[in-house]
């Protein structure tokens, strides 16, 4: 029974440190490189969501290129 407690430890232990390490690594990434958001209602058609379905887009909404003013005649642009 002691090594059980053990073993369980050391898996938490571990689950723990890759949790640090992972979020803040993930965060960073979705808030500097790139993120996935969801395009839904007529605002943007035809171009997403054409002929009038009910299901949504999704889209990757690149950071990248505006932090380095990279954005050129018909690129689509989110505001928030």
């Amino acid at each position: 029974m002691a090594q059980a407690q053990g073993l369980g430890k050391r898996y938490l232990k571990a689950f723990l440190k890759g949790f640090f390490v992972a979020v803040p690594v993930t965060v960073t990434f979705l808030d500097r490189v790139a993120c996935v958001a969801r395009v839904e209602g007529a605002s943007m058609q035809p171009s997403l969501n054409p002929g009038g379905r009910q299901a949504s887009d999704v889209v990757l909404l690149n950071h990248w290129s505006i932090r380095n003013y990279d954005v050129q005649r018909g690129d689509i642009v989110s505001l928030v």
